[in-house]
């Protein structure tokens, strides 16, 4: 069980996402592999959240309004650890990325009428969504200050044209936040705009799916086609040119939920390494007694408590009303390095078994390896974090 501060109602929510997502989910992830398109893909995701509503585990992030749990930052984070043991427990809950992150945003920023036409559906698990920010070069990636798609003024709203890559959930999703250019040029800071409009709408083609190592998120990772897209002004989501600051209401709290379900799913890598070692015999003693083996199950012992007490630091400001950019930045590079290397230990751990499907380690390692890239490169994450250090300390002795 993972630590908690939850009282026993909480307690009880965690051990029964913890039964449904091994007894129900786990058996599905590990028959296809992680693959969630092989497995069903959206009609798997509409049973699985229907017996999840059932067990009352459905949404633990979500507004009461909505049918949730209503759960603060730290409160959630051992019940997303919990899911995240499965690859498919995130979707089976209504926690995976976009669309729990994109609930958070529009739950904070969207007007009464967008949370009627757009977040009580989303929310509700009806549709999908996607958040459409990334470009192909030279486009916005890493720095979304290269934003090029534009939205010029009309009567009554808006017209956009560009192009987006690598947009999660693209396929299937019933609708789009669309983050464009509404004043400035490419390179300079601000002039964004966040937009919502149906996916359904002329203007928007989703195209191929980008072919990724990961395969366990539904409607893929797509390029997106904005051809004379129009916007009217009642679906502009927050103020005009505020887009990058809305922004950041978002990526915060959705990189934390990343790591939290993550953490569950390198610590089920980690558990299955280690029983294979503590049952195997090799060299006239169990592989577990081998002090080569102890080190690796201690490091990642060790690399797990870290990520889980970092992200812990960086909940704990969020549910206080920061911003939380240093304690988020440190907590995201941490956990995608460190939980990469425990799966890569468990791979080692197992040996042959551990790079083949005979054991779910080998696709975990698979899903985990992005995230050092998902959501900010480590190193464009290490880069803000220096800044940060030297303004906070050199900064006060000038």
């Amino acid at each position: 069980m993972t630590p908690t501060t939850l009282t026993d109602g909480g307690e009880a929510l965690i051990d029964r996402t913890g039964r449904f997502i091994r007894a129900r989910v786990l058996p599905i992830d590990d028959e296809f592999d992680g693959d969630i398109t092989a497995a069903g893909g959206d009609a798997l995701r509409v049973e699985l959240q229907a017996e999840a509503k059932d067990l009352g585990v459905f949404g633990p992030q979500l507004p009461l309004e909505y049918g949730g749990h209503g759960l603060n930052m730290s409160e959630r984070a051992p019940i997303f650890e919990e899911a995240g043991y499965s690859l498919f427990g995130p979707a089976a809950l209504h926690i995976a990325a976009p669309d729990e992150g994109n609930i958070h945003l529009l739950d904070q920023v969207a007007s009464p009428d967008q949370r009627e036409r757009f977040l009580a559906p989303l929310a509700r698990a009806e549709v999908r969504s996607a958040f459409a920010m990334t470009e192909p070069a030279p486009g916005a990636g890493s720095d979304p200050t290269l934003l090029r798609t534009r939205a010029e003024r009309v009567a009554g709203g808006w017209r956009l044209n560009g192009m987006k890559s690598f947009i999660t959930g693209a396929d299937g999703a019933g609708f789009f936040i669309v983050m464009a250019r509404t004043s400035g040029e490419p390179g300079t800071a601000g002039g964004a705009t966040m937009f919502l409009s149906p996916a359904d709408a002329p203007g928007i083609t989703v195209g191929r799916h980008i072919p990724t190592v990961d395969r366990s998120m539904l409607g893929g990772h797509c390029e997106v086609a904005i051809e004379d897209l129009l916007v009217p002004d009642a679906d502009v989501l927050g103020g005009v040119d505020e887009g990058f600051r809305y922004a950041q209401v978002r990526l915060g709290p959705a990189r934390m939920t990343h790591v939290m379900r993550w953490l569950g799913a390198a610590r089920r890598a980690h558990e299955v390494a280690v029983t294979s070692v503590a049952q195997r015999q090799a060299f006239g003693s169990r592989l577990s007694d081998l002090g080569m083996i102890q080190q690796l199950i201690a490091d990642n012992e060790i690399d797990l408590a870290a990520t889980r007490a970092l992200l812990m630091v960086a909940c704990h400001e969020l549910d206080a009303g920061e911003r939380a950019s240093m304690s988020t930045s440190i907590a995201k590079t941490f956990a995608g390095e460190a939980l990469h290397r425990v799966a890569d230990r468990a791979t080692q751990m197992c040996g042959g078994l551990g790079v083949s499907s005979s054991l779910p380690i080998a696709k975990i390692a698979r899903e985990l390896r992005p995230f050092r890239i998902y959501d900010g490169p480590s190193e464009v994450h290490r880069w803000s974090i220096a800044k940060r250090a030297v303004r906070a300390i050199a900064g006060t002795r000038q």
